[in-house]
């Protein structure tokens, strides 16, 4: 079964840092390449960033490029978004998931979710 578990949300005043981490189980980590949105309430999912399988590879969306950066320990299970230059429009709960498993704007595997919360 596939089990994503994510830490490292908070309160962050506009300009400061986070780290999101998400531990993966149940699945060939090594081999899915990975995602992670997030999610306004009353909104869609929005794509954040995703990388490839080896981590070689990565994409962001606008809002992310320059201030996000993706990565992933596959030694680990192990999945991060690095985040800086927050902005309360950042304020959203982040979730991860392996990229096979989303499509046409949902993901049907993709973890618990946590608050980031940008705000002075």
């Amino acid at each position: 079964e596939v089990q994503l578990v994510e830490s490292g949300g908070g309160l962050v005043q506009p300009g400061g840092s986070l780290r999101l981490s998400c531990a993966a189980s149940g699945f060939t980590f090594g081999l899915s390449g990975m995602m992670w949105i997030r999610q306004v309430p009353g909104e869609d999912l929005e794509y954040v960033s995703g990388i490839n399988n080896n981590g070689d590879s990565t994409h962001y969306a606008d809002s992310a490029k320059g201030r996000f950066t993706i990565s992933r320990d596959n030694a680990k299970n192990t999945l991060y978004l690095d985040m800086s230059a927050l902005k309360p429009e950042d304020t959203a709960v982040y979730y991860c998931a392996p990229g096979a498993y989303c499509a046409s704007g949902s993901c049907s595997r993709r973890s618990q979710g946590t608050q980031v919360t940008v705000s002075s």
